[in-house]
């Protein structure tokens, strides 16, 4: 006899429970006792979860009230498409068919949004590689999708969804996205404002409409986070300038019928200008009244600034924080007179403990010595954790190029307060390179170099490199082994070896060739954190040979009053100040150095060389770098020398120097054999240069997060070569002529690349005259500076 009965289940449908009931085992009431259950349909799931969700197990009873239940359970799990309880003899039988599963979610169409984040996006809803499927999910899919889009203004998105049924019970879905354009604003009102004007506050804002000459410029494309952090944006604006009643709640935003078009309506409240009573500084003084107080920028009758307060509690924290209280807090109370519009302000010093370091621990260091990254340590276990000297730990391991990245925590000990100890995780970057390459300069003809160079020797933090490099003009053999702690005060040796073959006539300079052997020891002296003197010694042998054709004038006479062969003894020193925050592509901090090169009394040529150089980099926002520079170069002849070696002489003009002219081919030339200038002649240079400039480093257009190998900028280059003893091109007079001092600006693009630096640069002279040698473009690749 079969008994069938109905039950509603949770999904509204009607379920069908069938009892297979042996008359011979057939109860008055229905029920019987559980012998052992028998699961039938499972394909992924195991036994053991389905038996978890079963509410009833061997031994319990089962009439058609616990039927019901057990099914309405198994149903909640969201496992099952059909559950079906059936007994034979004793034996419970649960007969299920399982949801199929997601095997991919693949997308199309979709190119402003990436993959991953739409995937992510609704990982949240439950629709994953993995997850069970369910048809309702599609609508909902749906609609987080079209959120997602419509937060960057994309509404006019259509999405399409297809499920394919795929081998074992798994379905794939795939998402067909037409995101369409972004939604243009079309206009933006203010409205309640009266202290200062539309144009002031749509200036300030991220949202707006771009002018005639704003290219590449996204202002106008809606997105909600766009809106809300400029709302933030108004509000900093007026809380900076005392307007603490300031709101701007209530905002509209309408599109038009074909969702092409924005209208944005903010509301504001702008309030009254409150103004600074007074201001207090209450709590223990670890550091001295006065000092504090000078940090203060917020001071008695000023207008109120939010921003100048908040300054000024990080300016308090951070001076405590230099003494060792690393953990000190300070709270400001505002007290406010609506009556009056003042504001009375209180700092509130918390300093806590002074706050000691246990121990300092290094972890992935595989292949460093520990003592080489311990040595740049400007804390000691068991010193007080001054956190200026933690950040300036951080940074001497930043710079170090054998790491890739830092970051220290500060975990305090169990049962303390304020006893820490510092864990310092490193990623190390392989620090040995062999490089073979080759490239193409305009002026250098085709490069080709090929290097060894290890950065991390042994893991001792010592470097050894092995290059050689050759061109038209060039052919550079050299080695150099430096230690960077030669001593355990941490001054630095390096040992150099060079030999040079050089053809100047393939520079577009004078008709000669030297073959040159040098040998140099360098020392660096560290005086401050920033501050380096460098001191060493060297010997150098150059052979000289003239062409018998063209060669210069002056270049003659040279050879034939000093010879061609000299051996030179020569010591050097210089002092350098870095703050930057990286030695290559800086955005921070400023580099200055200034050197002597000098050849030694009883050398075969007398001479010295100076140089100053200048970086400052300033950032004029987040994305933006305005870097000043400047590179001033003299050199002359002493006892029996009267001039600087013809051969010692400076150039300019080209991608190192001032771009838009041909490399070398500023400053004096050739003269015909009466002396007067030839201004088809050859660049001959002079013992002066003056070269400088400025740029405008900014971020890869299009592009939202740019590798750091890669730097764009626009330029302005500056610069001429000068002698004392003839004029420069297009002068009349000897030595320095600022009248004949050269000028370009244009943009200017450098790719670290792996076969070496890639450089390309655009330029418009701004001062040239007739005769000057002019390169629009000019680039080079593969070659090293």
């Amino acid at each position: 006899m079969k008994i069938v009965k109905r039950c509603k289940a949770l999904s509204q449908c009607l379920l069908f429970i069938t009892l297979i009931i042996s008359p011979s085992m057939l109860w008055a009431d229905g029920s019987f006792i559980i012998s052992d259950i028998r699961i039938e349909g499972l394909e992924r799931l195991p036994d053991g979860t389905l038996l978890n969700y079963l509410p009833v197990q061997v031994g319990d009873p089962l009439d058609a009230e616990q039927v019901v239940f057990s099914i309405k359970e198994l149903y909640k799990t969201g496992f099952f498409a059909d559950v079906q309880l059936l007994r034979d003899e004793n034996v419970l039988v649960v007969r299920v068919k399982e949801r199929p599963s997601i095997a991919a979610v693949d997308f199309s169409g979709n190119s402003d949004i990436d993959s991953e984040t739409l995937e992510k996006e609704l990982e949240n809803i439950g629709i994953a590689q993995g997850q069970i499927y369910n048809r309702s999910l599609l609508e909902k899919l749906t609609q987080e999708l079209e959120r997602v889009y419509f937060s960057q203004g994309k509404y006019g998105i259509r999405i399409t969804t297809e499920v394919k049924q795929l081998d074992q019970n798994r379905v794939e879905i795939e998402i067909e996205i037409s995101e369409g354009r972004i939604a243009l604003i079309r206009q933006i009102n203010i409205i309640g404002n009266e202290v200062f004007d539309d144009d002031t506050l749509l200036g300030e804002i991220q949202l707006g409409i771009p002018g005639t000459f704003t290219f590449f410029s996204d202002s106008d494309e809606y997105s909600k986070p766009k809106l809300n952090a400029d709302i933030e944006t108004l509000r900093s604006y007026y809380l900076d300038r005392g307007y603490i009643k300031f709101s701007a709640d209530s905002n509209h935003v309408s599109i038009t019928p074909d969702k092409k078009d924005i209208y944005v309506t903010i509301n504001v409240v702008e309030g009254e200008q409150y103004s600074i009573s007074n201001v207090e500084l209450v709590g223990p003084m670890v550091v001295d009244r006065e000092i504090l107080k000078g940090l203060i920028t917020t001071k008695n009758g000023d207008i109120f600034s939010r921003k100048k307060m908040t300054q000024t509690q990080k300016r308090l924290e951070e001076r405590m924080g230099k003494i060792g209280y690393a953990f000190a807090k300070v709270k400001v109370a505002p007290a406010i007179d609506d009556e009056s519009l003042e504001i009375n302000l209180t700092y509130q010093l918390i300093p806590g403990n002074k706050t000691q370091v246990r121990y300092i621990n290094f972890h992935g260091n595989f292949r460093t010595y520990e003592k080489v990254l311990r040595r740049e340590m400007r804390l000691m276990e068991g010193s007080v954790l001054a956190s200026d000297k933690l950040q300036r730990s951080k940074i001497r391991l930043q710079r170090l190029s054998y790491l890739e990245n830092v970051q220290i925590e500060t975990k305090l000990v169990p049962g303390t307060d304020d006893v820490v100890d510092l864990e310092i995780n490193v990623e190390e970057r392989l620090s040995g390179s062999f490089n073979v390459g080759a490239g193409f300069s305009q002026t250098q003809g085709l490069l080709f170099n090929i290097g060894l160079t290890q950065e991390n020797l042994f893991g001792t933090g010592q470097r050894l490199s092995v290059n050689v490099n050759t061109d038209q003009a060039n052919t550079v053999y050299s080695t150099a082994f430096t230690d960077p702690y030669h001593t355990i005060d941490g001054i630095s040796r390096t040992i150099s070896l060079n030999f040079r073959k050089r053809d100047a006539a393939e520079e577009l300079i004078s008709n000669f060739q030297t073959n040159s052997f040098g040998i140099n020891v360098n020392y660096g002296i560290p005086l401050s954190e920033y501050s380096t003197l460098r001191l060493g010694y060297g010997y150098s042998h150059v052979n000289l040979k003239l062409s018998s054709i063209n060669a210069t004038l002056d270049a003659i006479e040279f050879v034939e009053k000093y010879g061609n062969v000299y051996d030179n003894y020569l010591i050097n020193a210089g002092f350098t100040h870095d703050t930057r925050n990286r030695t290559v592509f800086a955005t921070r901090g400023s580099s200055q150095s200034v050197t002597l090169n000098l050849s030694v009394p009883g050398s075969d040529l007398e001479f010295y060389k100076l140089s100053y150089i200048t970086k400052f980099y300033m950032g004029l926002s987040d994305n933006l770098t305005l870097l000043l520079r400047t590179n001033l170069a003299y050199g002359e002849g002493y006892g029996s020398l009267d001039e600087l070696p013809f051969y010692e002489r400076y150039f300019a003009g080209g991608l190192r120097t001032v771009r838009g002219y041909e490399t070398n081919s500023l400053g004096p030339r050739q003269t015909f054999n009466d002396g007067t200038p030839d201004p088809r002649g050859r660049p001959i240079g002079g013992n002066m240069r003056v070269t400088g400039g400025m740029d405008l480093i900014f971020p890869i257009p299009f592009v939202e997060k740019a590798p750091s190998s890669v730097r764009f900028s626009a330029f302005l280059d500056v610069g001429n070569v000068f002698d004392a003893n003839r004029p420069t091109f297009n002068s009349d007079k000897n030595g320095f002529d600022s009248s004949q001092l050269r000028s370009a600006a244009g943009l200017s693009f450098v790719w670290l690349a792996p076969i070496g630096p890639l450089r390309f640069s655009w330029s418009k002279p701004l001062n040239n005259v007739e005769g000057d040698d002019l390169r629009i473009f000019q680039f080079s690749i593969g070659s090293f500076f």
